[in-house]
């Protein structure tokens, strides 16, 4: 059985930094008004990117092995959470983004489906607390270096 390690340590306050085996760092700090210096992105949002993360890698690796012309590609992930605490998500929803001139649209959804269903392990561990629903659009490839340019 694999073993995966990560630590965390405090900086200042509600601040912290995190390093996992891959040994890169991570900031992750709190909002001002808790104590934190509102300087890095919370945790409960470094879940949500990891699932971007995860599923984009996923989906983007298997569009390359189908030679798929991909101009660009996002995700937009949004998350409903829970009024009382913990406040956990309760739904997130993923928004695949594909830029591109004639991409075949099985060959999209099948890449989504087997990300979402196979290889993805954030969405797994995920989907066992959270519903997880997703959606997907292609856009013309000249609206990706625009929108790309604003972010």
């Amino acid at each position: 059985m694999a073993n995966k390690t990560a630590l965390v340590r405090q900086v200042k306050g509600l601040s912290f930094v995190g390093r996992t085996d891959s040994g890169h760092w991570v900031s992750m700090d709190g909002p001002s008004e808790l104590g934190g210096s509102d300087a890095a992105t919370r945790p409960k949002e470094l879940l949500l990117l990891a699932l971007g993360g995860c599923t984009a890698a996923d989906v983007v690796s298997i569009l390359q092995k189908k030679r798929a012309k991909l101009a660009g590609f996002e995700i937009k992930l949004s998350a409903e959470m829970a009024e009382e605490h913990p406040q956990v998500f309760t739904k997130i929803h993923i928004e695949y983004l594909f830029y591109g001139e004639q991409l075949r649209v099985e060959d999209l959804e099948r890449a989504i489906d087997l990300s979402q269903n196979k290889y993805c392990s954030v969405t797994a561990m995920l989907r066992k607390a959270v519903e997880i629903t997703h959606s997907h659009k292609i856009l013309p490839a000249e609206e990706f270096s625009a929108v790309s340019s604003d972010s």
